[in-house]
């Protein structure tokens, strides 16, 4: 014990009882550390004459806390990192991870991709970095207040890393990475905080874990594009997103997942029941009569024979009964009560749609307000019976609810407020089919009120409604197709190369469509209420062009404030507050801070945004704005710096939290709108 005490102790059993890590992972350690040291001016070690570190007395007592600071975890994680764009050079990536800086002030942070609370790290958001190497999970378990991870869209390979040294997480962020092998069944154990797992666009394989479906406070799980096998666990109840789509699952979907969108279930053959709408009892052979005899003799061939040929023929009528039990009900339903469609495509579907049963290629009356428009529906301004679409503007052709569910399908994607499906009609126009699933509680002529006001608007950045369709349990919107895909796509997708230029036109022309929206819809206290990048479509001269706009009035009591992005205001998180009309201008700041800098604010809104904020007002030179804007607009701070600069500071005015200092829609347009390409030279 007196030993342990003397001046210039170099046991090295101290360090490895403190991490459990490798002597050479602790030595890196404790270079970092002593990095730290030297540079905030510590006294704590002195070098001896061979060049080894000596530790004197106060070192040793003070270890224990450095091998937990936040600094010397992030540089021990940071070294086990690779960059894939610039091979081993990954402080080009994170020139910002230097010793002579705190990760953290206050709720900003100092370092990239760290999200800080009250001075400590919280978060880690490292998406689309081109990272890969390995995830050092231990130098993570360092950090104390450590509850966000975020590796999207990174090159990270080969198997699952132990998450649970990390019990305290609450987002674990995974997705478009190259994860293989199988998931263990208890790889989740012990992390009862979690509430958002995304797994998608992986490699991996064998059975979903039971300890990610018993977590209690899951609330969102993707899982697409992978190759997961076997039966889906029950789930807790609360889980609000869940997405299995595109693996190779089969067997019962359990009924705690059974009021999911159906698209979240596409592509995997083998599942069946509620809400996929098809018949667990028939992917079965009946057992047969009775087992089979040891083989051995010619009886027993002959009874194997037997058997097996009674197994045939009991599935064989099976099979028949339920090819006449569908006629029997065909026949039923197509009365006046009308009957059902149900087309497959390319192993998605639309749901069974009712129309009722009239002549396909009949028109109907026209609309009062439209009697001169030719047309194979309702109009806008009629009463459309039950099933039939209902169009709401002239300059259109038409077609009908059966062309529609004739024609070619794809799905597109499910959001929030339901799925989107892009239909190729028999004459080779592609049209936007999207299913909501939250207006059940809307009446019919409240609903054909709001359409007619949707059909009233028209500018250049909004995307027009064609069609509806309305039924108590269905609501279908119809609009044209846009081919070069929404703003998120273009910011966070593999292949995006959204330029300078590019993005300032999108926020020009996002500003004047808002704009519009409330000059229009004076009534309504959100004209929009659910801006966010993949709610706006670009076409081919990336003009933006909104949609899912002024949905309140016709969603269920209750349900805006689950689903809008409008509702994330700190107007609206505050004691379960209500928007104003300058929460729409909220969202317009997010969208600008989300647009220049790459980066989305996901769980921890508050500290994301308050880390811009700080930037905005102390970044004094270049190489600080470096650090800010997304690394595929930095070679345009040279020439447009001053303007990238202004519009960053619109964004951070337009998310103020306290409603007096937010500027309203009318000055922030102004502003934006002012702003140029370049800077005057």
């Amino acid at each position: 014990m007196m030993e342990n005490q003397t001046r210039g102790h170099t046991d090295t059993s101290l360090f490895s009882s403190l991490n459990p890590g490798a002597i050479g992972k602790t030595n890196r350690m404790r270079e970092n550390i002593l990095n730290i040291e030297h540079n905030t001016g510590g006294r704590n070690c002195y070098g001896n004459l061979d060049g080894r570190i000596t530790w004197t007395d106060k070192a040793i007592g003070q270890v224990a806390a450095l091998l937990l600071s936040s600094a010397a975890a992030l540089v021990e994680f940071k070294t086990t990192l690779i960059s894939s764009t610039n091979g081993a050079a990954v402080d080009r990536v994170l020139i910002s991870w230097n010793t002579s800086t705190s990760p953290c002030s206050g709720n900003a942070g100092n370092w990239k991709g760290v999200l800080c609370l009250n001075g400590d790290v919280m978060g880690l958001q490292l998406d689309g970095l081109g990272l890969s190497g390995d995830i050092d999970v231990d130098a993570l378990a360092a950090l104390r207040f450590l509850r966000f991870l975020s590796f999207e869209n990174n090159g990270f390979e080969g198997l699952m890393p132990d998450w649970r040294k990390l019990g305290a997480l609450k987002s674990l962020f995974l997705s478009g990475n190259r994860f293989s092998g199988e998931i263990g069944d208890d790889a989740f154990s012990g992390m009862g905080s979690l509430k958002k797992v995304h797994l998608a666009n992986n490699r991996f394989t064998g059975r979903i874990p039971t300890s990610l479906a018993t977590t209690p406070r899951l609330l969102e799980l993707r899982l697409e594009n992978n190759g997961f096998t076997g039966n889906i666990p029950e789930f807790r109840t609360g889980l609000k997103m869940f997405n299995a789509s595109n693996n190779r699952l089969d067997g019962p979907i359990p009924p705690s997942l059974s009021a999911m969108d159906p698209s979240a279930f596409s592509g995997n053959k083998g599942l069946c029941g509620k809400p996929v709408n098809f018949d667990c009892t028939i992917q079965s052979p009946p057992p047969p009569l009775k087992s089979p005899p040891p083989p051995g003799t010619i009886g027993d061939v002959e009874s194997s024979i037997l058997s097996a040929i009674t197994g045939i023929l009991m599935l064989t009528a099976i099979c028949l009964l339920a090819v006449a039990l569908i006629i029997a009900l065909y026949l039923i339903c197509r009365g006046d009560r009308g009957r059902y469609h149900y087309r497959l495509h390319r192993g998605r579907s639309f749901d069974p749609l009712y129309s009722p049963n009239n002549n396909p290629t009949a028109s109907p009356s026209p609309s009062p307000d439209r009697a001169s428009t030719p047309s194979s529906s309702a109009g806008a301004g009629a009463s459309p019976s039950v099933g039939r679409l209902a169009f709401v503007r002239a300059d259109r052709t038409q077609f009908s609810l059966q062309d529609l569910l004739r024609a070619s399908a794809e799905v597109l994607g499910a959001g929030n407020l339901g799925s989107s499906y892009k239909a190729v009609l028999m004459g080779g126009e592609a049209v936007v089919v999207k299913r909501f699933k939250h207006m059940n509680q809307v009446g019919r002529e409240e609903f054909q009120e709001h359409m007619r006001r949707l059909a009233g608007l028209q500018h250049p950045n909004l995307l027009p409604l064609v069609a509806y369709y309305y039924r108590k349990e269905e609501k279908l919107l119809i609009s044209d197709f846009v081919p070069n895909a929404n703003l998120a796509t273009h910011l966070y997708g593999k292949d995006s190369s959204l330029d300078w230029s590019s993005r300032l036109k999108v926020i020009k022309g996002v500003a004047k469509g808002m704009l519009y929206l409330h000059k229009e819809l004076t009534s309504l206290v959100l004209p929009h209420g659910h801006l966010k990048p993949s709610n706006i479509l670009l076409d081919h001269s990336f003009n933006p062009i909104l949609m899912d706009y002024a949905m309140v009035p016709i969603l269920n009591p209750g349900e805006p404030r689950n689903l809008l992005a409008a509702y994330k205001s700190p107007e609206c998180t505050a004691n379960l507050g209500h928007p104003t009309r300058k929460t729409d201008v909220w969202t317009l700041g997010i969208l600008i801070l989300e647009t220049l800098t790459g980066t989305s604010p996901d769980s921890y809104l508050e500290t994301w945004i308050n880390s811009i904020s700080k930037a905005a007002a102390e970044g004094n030179d270049e190489s600080h704005w470096e650090t800010v804007f997304d690394a595929k607009i930095q070679g345009n701070l040279r020439e447009s710096g001053g303007q990238m600069r202004e519009l960053l500071k619109i964004g951070v005015v337009c998310c103020r939290e306290d409603l007096d200092y937010r500027w309203d829609l009318n000055e922030a347009v102004e502003r934006i709108q002012n702003l140029k390409e370049m800077d005057d030279m």
